[in-house]
């Protein structure tokens, strides 16, 4: 292989794994969309990545993919596939905020449709990172692991960029 072809290469490699670095969570459109190549061209690089370690692949029974760097714990990437959305960000930066909350107050916060709302807290409840205490008659949301989901989010601040995220950074670099 010539040099040229080596260091082309090795620039495409590099700029996947800025990317990747930049958005922690990353799914395959989004890197087709900033990259501009083909279909072909980055499934072929990105294999490479995996295959050489430098990069974790997720892949979720839902059909979507994941992009980590390989330093990214399962832990972390197990909130990041989640908080990666902004909806589910919103309510998981309100329950962190707020402890205990109400269907109703969450809605009201994110001035969301209750459907949304709700499909986005099933799947939260679902992945094990929002549970449900049941009164009478009443639901109650709260973060079940609110300490590294804290964590995630403060630690992979720069990739959200949203006035949620920043409020929410700011109040715990005051604490």
């Amino acid at each position: 292989m010539h040099a040229e072809s080596v260091n082309y290469i090795d620039k495409i490699k590099g700029m996947l794994l800025n990317h990747i670095n930049e958005y922690p969570g990353i799914r395959y459109r989004e890197l087709l969309r900033l990259t501009g190549y083909s279909n072909g061209v980055l499934t072929y690089h990105l294999s490479i990545l995996e295959k050489s370690n430098k990069i974790r692949v997720d892949r979720r029974k839902n059909r979507i993919t994941r992009y980590y760097l390989s330093s990214v714990t399962s832990n972390e990437s197990d909130v990041l596939g989640y908080v990666r959305h902004n909806i589910a960000r919103q309510i998981i930066i309100f329950l962190l905020d707020h402890d205990l909350c109400t269907f109703n107050e969450i809605v009201d916060h994110t001035q969301k449709a209750p459907s949304t709302i709700s499909w986005h807290l099933k799947r939260l409840r679902d992945s094990g990172l929002v549970s449900i205490l049941f009164g009478n008659d009443y639901q109650l949301y709260r973060v079940i692991n609110s300490t590294v989901v804290r964590a995630v989010i403060y630690k992979y601040k720069e990739s959200f960029v949203d006035s949620t995220v920043n409020n929410f950074t700011e109040m715990m670099e005051e604490l």
